[in-house]
């Protein structure tokens, strides 16, 4: 027998059914019917202080959890605020559902107040979009909406909501799937596998490259089974930090611009490169036409579109990560250490992550191998920078899911939100957001949201009064003309962090650093690390924007 209630009830049933626990959002005037609906219920909201924390926080959510992200925000620039969130989760692959107020159906078009086309703003950055117009549809756009995200190559969907439309009623009924048009690939195609695994055996010098793929298609394990069974070298992306161990004899450590030399000379010496589930960005490729020069590449990706987008293709393979390496291990035997792995070993002894002590100066990597070391298994959420790069670097990362950081838009910003998200998704696990001072005053207000919900997220400032990375790019390539970057000694984030509630500490010299952490660490509040550091510190290696991966230089510090 099918209920009859209002679109407002049906939108809080839709939720509980995909199993919805936590909101991030930011009531206004068209969501009224909506957030009333939400007061009678018993689900989870968590108010924000500004809609981009909101989107930030799903997708932090998501990324920690494996599951749908949610996020609401009002018409007009409630809307418009998540535009920033919602392309990054599209950038990185990340499952979301954004709801947006609407004005009335009947002022759709006539420039009402707060009225924002955000299904047209957010076409090119979402998987897909709605714009409700019957009540009747909710519960059929809402299951559609939530299949969408999770299923295929994640990506966030928005939901646009016409205040009209959560006031009407409607006899609720939740459909069945019916999308003939969206046919995520489940298979893999079995030659291709033979191919590849042929390719693999018949290599002397493999590589194996993966991406966040392999995060959001839980296929580590295989990862691993895969890479120790060919003894093929693992260099992971940004976004695959965690999918494979980095403290593992195999690991490679990052490769890319900013990655390890030993993994980019690796990858321009191999013979045959499988990537799984990863894009071949411009950060990771360098330039293109000097990429792999010697590989043969096999490219196993869930997104058709992916593969041979960027790099050529020698053997694709379109499917989920986890089904294709679990194809691609019953074709393939253990093979033995060899000389190419005793020349990955050399190249880790010669090209080490390196950088220089100093008793009176704080160097920001000392602070991450001391975070580390007192919390190795605390999901690490970063801003965008350089403390973004020191944080991929040296903590050592074994986990998939606790390395979070916005990857393919590079989002200042983002880590801050994104943390107080992870935590609520994941409350046993401690949370620590490395961040700079210029990323972490951009949602800087969140810590509103952190202290009156008592979220106990850790923030570890790598502060340099700079915008670091730009910085570092105008020393190397634009004589030291600091044109605009620098941020000053304000604001005094130890006296910001109590104003707000907040615990805050301070470490000035490298003695002061572990017992800063230690402190903080053992907060049951949220809390502020500030850690000064020296402004002309720099991101080392570097490859510079379009040069081969060969061209790496190594930067003193």
């Amino acid at each position: 027998m099918m209920v009859r209630m209002t679109g407002a009830e049906a939108i809080i049933e839709c939720l509980r059914r995909e199993g919805v626990e936590v909101i991030f959002g930011l009531p206004g005037g068209v969501l009224l019917p909506l957030y009333d609906a939400l007061y009678s219920s018993d689900m989870r909201h968590i108010l924000v202080r500004h809609e981009q924390a909101a989107a930030h926080a799903a997708d932090g959510y998501a990324r920690a959890t494996g599951r749908v992200g949610v996020c609401l925000a009002t018409s007009g620039p409630g809307a418009t605020n998540l535009v920033t969130g919602i392309a990054t989760a599209y950038m990185d692959s990340v499952p979301i559902v954004a709801m947006t107020g609407q004005v009335n159906t009947g002022l759709i078009g006539k420039d009402a107040f707060q009225e924002a086309d955000i299904t047209g703003i957010t076409m090119p950055i979402t998987k897909h979009n709605y714009l409700i117009k019957s009540s009747r549809d909710i519960p059929r756009v809402f299951r559609e909406a939530f299949y969408i995200a999770r299923t295929g190559r994640p990506g966030p969907v928005l939901i646009d909501l016409p205040r009209d439309i959560t006031v009407d009623e409607l006899e609720f009924d939740y459909p069945e799937i019916n999308l003939p048009g969206y046919n995520p690939s489940t298979k893999v195609h079995q030659l291709q596998i033979r191919r590849a695994a042929e390719a693999l055996m018949a290599a002397e010098r493999p590589v194996i490259y993966a991406g966040g793929g392999v995060r959001y298609a839980n296929a580590h394990e295989e990862l691993f089974q895969l890479a120790t069974r060919l003894n093929a070298p693992v260099t992971t992306t940004l976004m695959g930090m965690g999918c494979f161990p980095t403290d593992h004899p195999l690991s490679l450590g990052m490769l890319g611009m900013h990655g390890t030399k030993y993994a980019n000379l690796a990858v321009q010496e191999a013979d045959v490169l499988l990537a799984v589930g990863a894009r071949f960005d411009d950060r990771v490729t360098g330039k293109i036409a000097s990429f792999a020069p010697k590989a043969r590449i096999i490219h196993i990706d869930v997104d058709a579109a992916e593969i041979g987008k960027n790099v050529r293709v020698d053997i694709p393979v379109v499917g989920d990560a986890k089904i294709a390496l679990t194809e691609l291990l019953k074709h393939v035997q253990q093979r033995p250490w060899t000389e190419w792995n005793e020349k990955i070993l050399s190249w880790k002894r010669e090209y080490p992550l390196r950088y220089t002590r100093d008793e009176n100066v704080i160097k920001p990597q000392f602070v991450v191998e001391k975070i580390c070391e007192l919390c190795p298994d605390a999901i690490i959420v970063t801003e965008v920078g350089q403390n973004q790069m020191w944080a991929a670097q040296f903590f050592k990362h074994k986990d998939p899911r606790k390395f979070i950081t916005s990857g393919g838009l590079g989002t200042m910003g983002y880590g801050f939100p994104a943390a107080i998200g992870a935590k609520v998704g994941r409350p046993e696990c401690e949370v620590i957001d490395i961040a700079g001072d210029g990323s972490f005053q951009m949602n800087i207000q969140e810590l509103a949201t952190a202290v009156v919900n008592d979220i106990p997220v850790k923030i570890a400032i790598l502060n340099n009064g700079v915008l670091g990375m730009v910085r570092q790019w105008q020393t190397l390539f634009f004589g030291k003309r600091y044109s605009h970057t620098t941020l000053g000694d304000v604001p005094d984030f130890v006296k910001v962090a109590e104003a707000y509630g907040a615990v805050g500490l301070r470490a000035t010299k490298p003695s002061e650093v572990e017992d800063v952490l230690r402190e903080g660490l053992a907060s049951d509040r949220p809390t502020v690390m500030d850690f000064i550091v020296h402004r002309d510190e720099k991101v080392s290696p570097m490859v510079p924007a379009g040069a081969s991966l060969s061209e790496i230089l190594e930067l003193e510090s």
